[in-house]
């Protein structure tokens, strides 16, 4: 697992103050404040301007100047610690599905968030609701998460 969590990208240029429209921003709030820190592509940079444009996204600029398309990062040790049986959808990427009982069902590729509940993608497209009735257990350490026998049909 890497040490840094993406909370978004440099997206294209608003206004010519040199601030950019955030692309897939997080929605924690503190990671725009004018002050805060984060990375991109690894180095320190921080938030010198904020403010919302159309659709309540938020543009931001930084002390330095960044390239469109570069990462914006934290630090996995700024993130507060999850509640217990709560996860962040990053930690569930590339865990392995199985059955309980060991049938292998395939890699979590993406965390998709829902209105009624979030979903994971296997590689081979398949979704799997994170819902009680559907998944039985995460396992961080171990690396995969255990469906409910029978919940998905055969790839």
């Amino acid at each position: 697992m890497t040490d840094e969590v993406p909370i978004g990208r440099v997206g294209r240029p608003h206004g010519l103050d040199g601030a950019f429209v955030v692309v897939d921003a997080s929605d924690d709030e503190r990671r725009w404040e004018i002050g805060a820190c984060l990375l991109v592509d690894g180095s320190p940079a921080t938030v010198e301007l904020h403010r919302r444009v159309g659709g309540g996204r938020h543009a931001i600029r930084l002390d330095r100047p960044v390239e469109r398309g570069a990462t914006l990062t934290v630090s996995l040790t700024d993130l507060p610690p999850p509640d217990p049986d709560s996860y962040y959808a990053f930690q569930l990427v590339g865990l392995t599905a199985v059955e309980d009982g060991g049938r292998e069902l395939g890699r979590i590729t993406e965390v998709h968030l829902g209105l009624a509940n979030d979903n994971v993608e296997l590689d081979d497209g398949r979704l799997v609701p994170l819902i009680e009735d559907a998944i039985r257990a995460i396992d961080l350490e171990e690396r995969r998460v255990v469906v409910t026998p029978g919940f998905l049909p055969d790839a």
